[in-house]
């Protein structure tokens, strides 16, 4: 769905929405300046022999703000990537990292690729060569530009660029840090496939744990029954949606996909549509629901809470107003224009935003990161100290029990989780719920707490911004 010919860029956009909040600021023009520009961009091509004839493919990895670092931020591979659209999302990681409070600057990369074109072989040529030419010029570096997954890419290819980085600095101890997101075997850590899709989930928990904030978007009670509509059923939107169906209670109602939309009023099953799109690569044969050829019109259908988890700028100008959902949470990065956002907050909807909905995957990339760098696991040292001070507890309420006889008894299945240390998945999700909850109650502290302050983006914007100028002050700016 094209959008109009008005709508601003995705770039424009972000300019535009930190334009917003800096005019509610006291920023020295300089600073405010040398927070919104991108600090550098490098334009890479590159050939590789393939099928016996070289290909030259185009790459960018951009570094808007290094007030910290190492700069963090994805590599997507995608036909639609180009130099705007990074610099976007290199800025919006600016702002998520100092959110979430991950001590980051903002980067982001891309590649102008369709994988689906190429086999495992051919994309692990491109993918090492794209990696040794950011990794020669130090934009891949444990210690100054740490990538992670994306569109398109995901632990594969973050084992072969932590390979290559190993392969260009073998006396480097510390090369594993290099890039997150990898498999687990490969110096990864538990729990990051899923942390963006969790980040969600945990953003809503948090989000109706504030009466005053869900009656403010037009919705009573808890995520129990809620009818969500999820638009993009990747690796974000999968295990948002599946955590919020099974564990939450969640109705999942709508499901859009490339080739169309599914939708049934009394709900779908996730796990079975994401099986489904695996075997038979689509849902436009899916049995259990209505398919609708034009996916984009459930975006309009009625529902609780919607959630945009795949592309930017998929509610703009052109359907902004038809958009009936009363929260949107964007688990993708700017899936709402400037000009829609404008619309949907004249309307009373609120809008949970990108910079904070998906920063669950940031967030557990900083474990990994600092995992990789400590060269140990989460839990190794202090499980089993937690399980014998649980065991003093059991022994104790056990003696208790002897002497109470049947008036008092332990249950065995408490006792069991009561022994049990955390490993290192509790762990992460531990964190990563804190990370969640803390970073929503600065947002809502200026919402509520500033008049001229009127909706969530403003208020993450503000606190974001204010953070970073506080850095670069800091550094004596």
């Amino acid at each position: 769905m094209a959008a109009p010919a008005n709508e601003p860029t995705f770039r424009e956009s972000v300019d535009l929405m930190f334009n917003r909040a800096v005019a509610l600021m006291d920023l020295p023009p300089g600073l405010e300046e040398k927070i919104r520009v991108c600090n550098s961009t490098y334009t890479v091509r590159f050939g590789v022999r393939l099928r016996g004839k070289i290909h030259t493919f185009t790459g960018y990895r951009s570094v808007h703000s290094e007030h910290m670092e190492p700069v963090k931020g994805g590599i997507r591979f995608a036909m639609s990537v180009n130099q705007d659209e990074v610099e976007a999302l290199a800025a919006l990681m600016t702002y998520k990292c100092a959110l979430v409070e991950a001590p980051f600057g903002g980067s982001k990369g891309g590649l102008c690729i369709n994988p689906r074109d190429y086999d495992e072989h051919e994309m692990e040529q491109v993918t090492r060569r794209f990696a040794y030419e950011l990794a020669k010029r130090d934009l891949i570096n444990p210690s100054q530009n740490v990538p992670a997954p994306d569109m398109g890419t995901g632990e594969r290819e973050m084992a072969w660029i932590a390979d290559q980085y190993r392969r260009m600095n073998t006396t480097d101890i510390n090369a594993a840090a290099c890039v997150t997101g990898k498999p687990i075997h490969a110096g990864g850590i538990q729990g990051r496939t899923e942390a963006t899709g969790r980040g969600v989930q945990y953003a809503l928990r948090e989000f109706f744990r504030h009466p005053e904030d869900v009656k403010a978007s037009g919705m009573t009670g808890t995520l129990d029954g809620k009818r969500v509509i999820v638009q993009g059923l990747g690796n974000v939107g999968f295990h948002a949606a599946k955590f919020l169906q099974e564990e939450d209670g969640c109705k999942i109602v709508g499901i859009i996909e490339y080739d169309g939309a599914l939708y049934n009023e009394d709900g779908i099953d996730v796990q079975s549509v994401r099986d489904w799109i695996v075997k038979h690569g689509g849902v436009s044969s899916y049995p259990d629901a209505t398919h609708t050829a034009e996916g984009a019109d459930v975006l309009e259908h009625d529902c609780d809470i919607l959630i945009p988890a795949a592309l930017e700028g998929v509610i703009n100008l052109s359907n902004a107003a038809r958009i009936k959902a009363p929260l949107i949470i964007e688990a993708a990065n700017g899936p709402i224009t400037a000009g829609a956002d404008d619309v949907l907050r004249s309307k009373g909807t609120v809008i949970i935003p990108d910079m904070y909905a998906n920063a669950g995957g940031v967030t557990v990339s900083y474990f990994e990161w600092v995992k990789n760098l400590s060269h140990i696991r989460f839990g190794r040292m202090q499980r089993r100290q937690e399980e014998a001070r649980h065991q003093l507890v059991v022994d104790e309420l056990e003696r208790l029990d002897r002497y109470l006889g049947d008036a008092w008894s332990l249950r065995p299945e408490f006792k069991k989780k009561y022994l049990r240390g955390a490993d290192e998945l509790e762990l992460v999700r531990s964190g990563l719920d804190d990370t969640m909850r803390i970073a929503y109650q600065s947002m809502r502290e200026v919402w509520h707490g500033r008049e001229d302050v009127t909706d969530l983006r403003t208020a993450a914007y503000l606190v974001a911004i204010e953070k970073v100028a506080k850095s670069y002050r800091a550094k004596g700016l």
